[in-house]
């Protein structure tokens, strides 16, 4: 059975496949297009459409149509509409149903083996909410695959790369990443990441719409048309395009209408890097924290900076990386590279899936495995020796009394397993101590990283797990209790207290409190009920 890889994007989405040749090939949507906007209108109680002509629908029936709905993967957010209760998992699965329908459609292929794209810096509750949207939409999730990682695949089959350094510099619709990866022999591991889940070029069309609309408002003073939620989304239409055309020309101009008002809207290529320049300066700051923590790691230099994402096609952002850092960076397929990294990254998956342990030396098995793949039984041994490395995403901890006796409580986190440590990590006890006498308990809070940068501080921190160590007898203060973090290579959290006196333990295998199976199933018979059409 053919795997496919699925980049699902905050604005656009694709999927793809290795064909019989060895190639990752793209599977065009309905309408024969690369990729497909992720955009869901929910245009009746029993009919969905995705894609161009849900994107089209915004204008004239926005409070029926999602987008964007990527950066509120993790949350709960409760949407209704015909009475049926949808989630942004749920949204994501119909996305995600039509991705696989209309390759189904074009390839002849059964299309339910896949894997999925992440931001290499989405924490555990945007990752089970990315598994759960799989299950939703009735696929098998073999792995989820980070997007730069994804990427190095690409450019490793393209280029026929031996080892290098890279740096790619992922600037998509709505979530930004940067990441150093080492692309050795058969082994690609990831360096160190940083980015920000809610930067990307949709940010940058906000800031046109903001001047269109200021434009005209200026030219019609009277005018209601800021008041007007069709009239902005039209806006956002039209800045997209103009963004996109300030790539290649000097400037664009756009002709705004409303209610009989008109007003001529031109805007160079200047004047839109000033109103983007902040940020632009965002991603490069990420990417100064990037470059210093790779120093830290011995990596001062890059073979190859590589652009992904469509927004990275904007000049300023390679004059940027070449002004600040000394790069010269390099499109790399920046639309599709991370849905054909995908492809071959479920290729690989398939082969461990089928392969296990040590019966790569097995050579009738090997056999039977490439007879199942289509494919020659060197290439089967290759790919299962294929390694791919990761790192923790984010810091990870447990919330502690910081105030002392007497004071008003104040409470911190203490992070115990920190971003950037390779994974599979496994880590020696921490020692925490009790703050009260005569505790027969113990509370253990999980709290992961929900900023940019680590943080002691509460409200930059998600409170993502809990359980109670208890049973014993009451203790003195200050006795010592070990909290033991690991996470393996899918980014399951486990963390291990043990209270040293009398040896009671707690043992928490950290799965966000996300949808439950119950949930899953349900969203799964609602989105499995529609029509839907692109």
């Amino acid at each position: 059975m053919t795997t496919f890889g699925i980049d699902l994007g905050t604005t656009y989405s694709c999927i793809a496949y290795v064909d019989d040749s060895g190639r990752a090939v793209i599977a065009k949507n309905a309408v024969g297009e690369d990729t497909t906007p992720s955009v869901v209108y929910f245009e009746t109680a029993d009919n969905v459409v995705v894609g161009p002509e849900a994107k089209r629908s915004a204008l004239l029936d926005p409070d029926r149509v999602v987008s964007l709905v990527k950066r509120s993967m993790g949350q709960r957010l409760d949407l209704d509409f015909d009475g049926a209760r949808h989630t942004p998992e749920s949204v994501s699965a119909i996305i995600l149903r039509e991705l696989a329908r209309a390759a189904a459609e074009q390839t002849r292929l059964e299309v339910r083996d896949v894997v999925i794209t992440v931001p290499a810096h989405f924490g555990v509750a945007e990752r089970e909410a990315t598994r759960n949207a799989g299950k939703i939409a009735g696929l098998n999730v073999l792995n989820l695959v980070p997007e730069p990682v994804a990427a190095a695949l690409h450019y490793e089959a393209i280029t026929g790369a031996g080892n290098r350094t890279i740096f790619v510099y992922d600037l998509g619709g709505g979530t930004f990443d940067t990441t150093v990866l080492r692309i050795d022999g058969t082994e690609i591991s990831v360096v160190c990441t940083d980015g920000d889940h809610r930067l990307g070029g949709a940010d940058w069309d906000a800031r046109i719409v903001d001047h269109l609309l200021s434009e005209f408002m200026d030219a019609n003073p009277e005018s209601a048309a800021d008041g007007s939620e069709d009239f902005l989304q039209g806006l956002a239409i039209a800045a997209e395009e103009m963004k996109k055309g300030l790539s290649s020309a000097r400037s664009r101009r756009h002709h705004v209408r409303f209610d009989g008002e008109a007003a001529r809207v031109e805007l160079s290529r200047e004047e839109f890097e000033e109103l983007t320049a902040d940020l632009l300066e965002r991603t490069f700051e990420i990417t100064r924290r990037t470059v210093g923590l790779a120093a830290e790691r011995g990596v001062t230099v890059f073979d190859d900076v590589l652009l992904v994402g469509g927004a990275g096609r904007m000049p300023a952002v390679a004059a940027g990386l070449r002004e600040q850092f000394g790069f010269e960076a390099k499109l790399h397929d920046p639309d599709l590279a991370v849905a054909k990294g995908a492809a071959r990254f479920a290729l690989i998956e398939s082969v461990k899936v089928r392969l296990p342990g040590e019966d790569a030396s097995d050579n009738a098995v090997v056999s039977q495995v490439a007879d199942q793949l289509g494919l020659d039984e060197a290439e089967v041994r290759m790919l299962a020796r294929k390694r791919i490395t990761t790192v923790v995403p984010r810091a990870f901890g447990v919330k502690v009394l910081k105030s002392g006796p007497g004071e008003a409580e104040i409470h911190q986190i203490a992070h115990v397993l920190q971003a950037n440590t390779p994974l599979p990590a496994h880590l020696v006890p921490h020692r925490f101590r009790t703050v009260y006498p005569d505790q027969t308990a113990i509370l253990v809070e999980i709290w992961e990283q929900a900023g940019a940068v680590a943080s002691a501080e509460l409200p930059d921190n998600t409170k993502i797990a809990e359980g109670l160590v208890s049973g014993f007898p009451p203790l003195p203060e200050h006795s010592p209790l070990n909290v033991t973090f690991s996470m393996d290579e899918l980014g399951t959290l486990r963390v291990h207290a043990v209270e040293l006196t009398t040896g009671k333990d707690l043992r928490l295998e950290v799965r966000i409190e996300g949808l439950s199976a119950a949930e899953v199933g349900l969203a799964r018979d609602t989105v499995a009920r529609y029509d839907l059409r692109e």
